[in-house]
């Protein structure tokens, strides 16, 4: 018999190329105590390779489906027809059919049997193809068994499940398939289990659904299912479905749909005992494949049979922590404006930078706040702060204040909690005012510190690098966290937030300080998009420079610019631009991200669309309008306020106001840019460390350096040795976060807490979010997820799951912004609010719910969208 077919029993975990996931899976729980799994056996990949292996026709169709995309739906779809057709009809090997008589020998093939269909790429922790092959139940007899092993083996190429893989990734190639035969049980209940929460994603909370007969009527959706919630061993919520069909097994084999006995219908599937007892079993398998299972189980005669075990797929990862008690952790992401993944290089240097309590999980960070929460005085400016920055998070942590999940020290006084969902926010007292003085000082230490960096780093190699760079760590920390640094945005949040309560208070005003925030001098990051500008002015003479740009394709475009009329001219231009911003890019945050200087073609697409859609000297103009409006705002404000009583002193205060945020709120976005300008520095030093480990072949591309966190790779460099085996597995972990999306509030109990906007008065079926650079703006949406992907034109609104300053060369020609992630003042709202775009984000699945190609208006003072068309 070979490997071509193989019990049960004789399946362990390192066997999943030969029987797929659900054939390991049912092998490992045959062999756990105190868990019933019907008998049976598998027919491995071989068999079906050995099958398959002279069918010209087969293989000849593979090769044209391995050149298909998902959206080419018809010619899927014939093909996948074919090929069905050609494995339904292939003779199967005597070798294989004596093999199978063998085991149905042996567990007698008078019984009925289940054939289900067990992939190489399915049941995965990262991708569980859940329902992408197919099953046949009650089947009786050697001949029927070996047409269903026959109907298993084509299910491999349904059209849902070949367009599944081709969306994971998977070559049709490289994915086999192998069937499981299995003794049928004959349920009176059956139904899947959750060992995590489906819907809150509570690892401690398991959620049962149930009903009579078959499963296969819940698998389906034929059926409404009763459905058990059980927490610590207690049955906590309990809600039963009127059960009008069941699916039971015939007598000559297959199955037919019945109808359950009216006086059946609503009474409960399971006891409150065998509730229990499943979840006991439940816990079981849990703890034995060492990750939350979905689980397919039958109750007969009063015995739970387990039919199946895979791992839930779409569960966020709970941050690892060596804390006690609960935890409460809000994303980093969403308030750094990147929810991507970030490779372990990059979550090294974040780690080591950042002073909070930091975490990681699913390739992202998470800060966890429960001591926060265990004290008034820190809670109450917890919720203060996203009060202000992002109401989702503090609604989400007020939902757990309000269930005390971090509970107060019991001598604090109840009234003294922040818990209150009517606490208002204190008053706002101004900082004293820092001086343009001081901003220019700041910015020049920074600016002297990293070209001082750059002299002395490129003496350093090796282990000494490694030194080095956790050395320069503190200084790049001092930048960051400098008091004086501080003093100066804090003083223009404060300045922001008097002026526009005081203007709201004193004129009825909405929105002020977002005009009078217009073109501020030393924003770091607004410059950038205006010198993307005053660089298309330069190519803007040299016709020969701009076809060769709109077809340059190589990465060394720069280098064949010379021979052209105005090549050197704009090859220096675009030098000057990359001296300045060449370290920034789209998820900056982590340092193993492409930037603009190591990859200058990015930045191409944007520079014609800008020679497209704007004229000469437009990024002076626009800098000049901001301007202009700022001040006529300030005017127009002043002289309303002299007009109320105590107007002088109000109108003085006011000044005062509008000069610090003018003079401070530019440079919010400094110290960020200083940290991004040490990380190129250190990257391309790390670089030149992995090209001598490539060299001596310790690993095999430089950029495997990333899938390394600091220590290991400084440990590598140290040691010219590394099990590379570690490379893949964190390649493959990577591709599995991608896919995932994080939560703002997530607990130590993996449950997801959200939160909603509280407000009314708005127009009916109103997209909401958070106001964050006032104005309303009409204009065509369009829904860009990256920015390689951007194609707008001047008018557009763009629609984002999230900005950093790396999208801010977009920002130039929208009309206006939506972002699903973002706060008061991330990098998308400080640049809406200078560059006088209308803004609404922090606005939940935004990206689905409005579509590309509608026309919408943004309303950045209220904080809401209206679509105006339904037709994109």
């Amino acid at each position: 018999m070979g490997s071509l077919v193989l019990g049960f029993q004789e399946i362990d975990e390192t066997q999943l190329a030969l029987v797929g996931g659900k054939g390991m899976h049912l092998g490992r729980l045959s062999r756990l105590e105190g868990v019933i799994v019907p008998e049976g056996f598998c027919i491995t990949t071989e068999a079906f390779q050995q099958a398959t292996a002279h069918n010209e026709a087969y293989h000849a169709l593979l090769d044209q489906l391995a050149i298909l995309k998902p959206e080419d739906r018809e010619s899927v779809r014939e093909i996948c027809s074919k090929i069905r057709h050609a494995i339904t009809e292939v003779e199967i090997p005597a070798a294989i059919t004596d093999a199978v008589g063998g085991y149905l020998s042996r567990l007698g093939e008078e019984h009925a049997y289940a054939v289900r269909s067990s992939a190489t790429a399915e049941d995965l922790p990262h991708a569980s193809f859940a329902g992408q092959q197919d099953s046949y139940l009650n089947i009786r007899g050697k001949a029927a068994i070996l047409e269903h092993i026959r109907q298993c083996w084509a299910s491999l190429f349904t059209d849902r499940a070949v367009v599944y893989r081709m969306q994971n990734g998977f070559p049709h190639h490289q994915v086999y398939a192998a069937v499981i035969v299995q003794r049928m049980v004959f349920p009176e209940a059956s139904g899947i289990l959750f060992t995590a929460d489906p819907v809150t994603f509570n690892r401690t909370v398991l959620s049962i659904d149930a009903g009579f007969g078959l499963g296969e009527a819940l698998v389906s959706g034929l059926v409404s299912a009763d459905c058990y919630n059980v927490q610590n061993g207690h049955i906590t919520g309990k809600r039963l479905a009127a059960k009008h069909q069941a699916v039971y097994a015939r007598t000559e084999g297959g199955t037919e749909i019945r109808p359950v006995d009216p006086a059946r219908q609503t009474s409960p599937a399971l006891t409150d005992g065998e509730i229990l007892e499943l979840a006991r079993i439940g816990r079981r398998i849990e703890a034995y494949f060492g990750c939350p299972q979905d689980i397919e189980w039958g109750l007969a005669d009063g015995v739970f049979y387990i039919l199946q075990s895979r791992p839930i797929t779409t569960l966020f990862p709970v941050p690892e922590t060596k804390d006690e008690g609960r935890q409460v952790y809000l994303s980093v992401g969403h308030q750094q404006m990147m929810t991507d993944p970030i490779k372990p290089l990059g979550l090294s240097f974040y780690l080591m930078v950042t002073p909070a309590r930091m975490r990681t999980a699913g390739g992202r960070l998470f800060v966890d706040v429960a001591p926060m929460l265990a004290s008034p005085a820190t809670r109450d400016m917890l919720l203060t702060s996203f009060g202000q920055s992002d109401p989702l998070i503090k609604d989400a942590l007020l939902n757990l204040i309000e269930r005390d999940y971090i509970p107060l020290p019991s001598d604090i006084n109840e009234a003294s909690s922040a818990g209150k969902r009517e606490n208002p926010l204190p008053e706002t007292h101004p900082l004293p005012e820092p001086d343009a003085e001081l901003v220019s000082a700041l910015i020049r230490k920074t600016e002297d510190s990293i070209a001082e960096l750059k002299q002395t780093i490129s003496a350093k190699s090796g282990p000494d690098l490694f030194d080095f760079i956790l050395g320069d760590i503190p200084v790049l920390k001092k930048f960051l966290f400098d008091p004086k640094a501080a003093s100066v945005y804090m003083a223009a949040m404060n300045a922001s937030v008097w002026l526009n309560e005081h203007m709201n208070q004193w004129l009825g005003e909405k929105g002020a300080a977002d005009i009078l925030s217009q073109s501020v001098p030393h924003n770091i990051t607004s410059e950038m998009g205006l010198a993307l500008l005053e660089l298309a002015d330069v190519i803007r003479p040299y016709p020969q420079v701009i076809a060769y740009l709109q077809q340059a394709k190589s990465s060394c475009f720069l280098e064949e610019l010379d021979p052209l009329e105005g090549g050197r001219e704009v090859k220096e231009a675009f030098g000057d631009f990359l001296g300045q911003y060449g370290m920034r890019c789209p998820g900056e945050i982590d340092i193993t991200r492409t930037r603009w200087s190591e990859h200058p073609l990015a930045l191409v697409p944007l520079l014609l669309g800008n020679l497209k859609q704007f004229g000469p000297e437009a990024g002076i103009r626009k800098y000049e309008q901001g301007q202009q409006a700022a001040r006529e705002k300030e005017r127009e404000l002043l002289e309303r306020i002299r007009l109320l009583p105590d107007g002088g002193e109000k109108a003085a205060e006011a000044q005062r106001m509008i000069r610090i945020l003018r003079t401070c709120s530019g440079f919010r976005e400094y110290p960020k840019y200083g940290m991004i300008c040490r990380y190129l520095i250190y990257k391309q030093a790390l670089l030149r460390e992995a090209e001598q480990l490539v060299q001596a072949q310790v690993i095999r591309e430089k950029d495997d350096m990333y899938y390394l966190t600091f220590e290991e790779l400084h440990e590598a460099v140290r040691t010219q040795r590394l099990d590379y085996a570690i490379i893949g597995r964190r390649k493959e972990e990577y591709r599995g976060y991608e896919k995932l999306t994080p939560p703002r509030v997530m607990t130590s109990e993996g449950e997801i807490v959200t939160g909603a906007y509280k407000r009314e008065n708005l127009p009916d079926r109103a997209v909401i979010g958070l106001p964050v650079s006032a104005g309303v703006a009409e204009g065509r949406a369009r829904v860009i997820l990256s920015l390689e992907d951007a194609d707008l034109e001047e008018g557009d609104i763009l629609i984002t799951s999230f900005t950093d300053p790396g999208w801010t060369p977009l920002f130039i020609s929208i009309k206006g912004l939506v972002t699903e992630v973002g706060g008061l003042m991330t990098h998308g709202a400080v640049i809406a609010r200078e560059y006088g775009l209308p803004a609404v984000v922090g606005v939940e699945n935004a990206t689905r719910l409005i579509k590309d190609g509608q026309r919408i208006r943004v309303n950045g003072t209220d904080g809401y969208i209206e679509i105006l068309d339904e037709q994109a």
